[in-house]
């Protein structure tokens, strides 16, 4: 393996994953660089892209097992959509419906009051708060 995938291995193996050739070719293009919000299918192009011999079936289900082991965060914009956030802290977003772009929103920005009680047996993991926007930003 090349030296600059070193990190990329320890942080898979931290996580309880196996560090095989298309989980670091994915696993590169989301976590080089800035934060970011990602579809499975944009992610699928930038791998190809990138020369990654991976199909779309395989990018789905190694995002879905790397949010599974907390290295991204699902975010539902709607029952069609979904993207995939390399930032895990907790936080909020705008979804810009006309664009598709998603961008985020410090948590102390939001505040969030008067939930509900939890059914019994339950706790609140966690608020994910999508506010959609519609129009183009100047």
């Amino acid at each position: 393996m090349q030296r600059s995938y070193t990190p990329l291995i320890e942080t898979l193996r931290r996580h309880g994953l196996r560090p095989t050739r298309q989980r670091l070719a994915l696993a590169r293009l989301l976590f080089t660089g800035a934060n970011r919000h990602v579809s499975a299918e944009r992610l699928h192009e930038e791998a190809l892209g990138a020369g990654a011999s991976v199909s779309l079936a395989t990018v789905y289900n190694t995002l879905n097992q790397f949010t599974a082991a907390g290295l991204l965060r699902e975010v539902i914009v709607d029952p069609d959509r979904s993207y995939f956030d390399t930032n895990t802290t907790d936080h909020h977003h705008l979804y810009f419906q006309d664009t598709g772009r998603l961008e985020d929103i410090e948590a102390a920005e939001v505040h969030i009051g008067d939930l509900p009680d939890p059914p019994a047996g339950t706790t609140i993991a966690r608020v994910d708060l999508v506010i959609r926007l519609a129009g183009r930003p100047d």
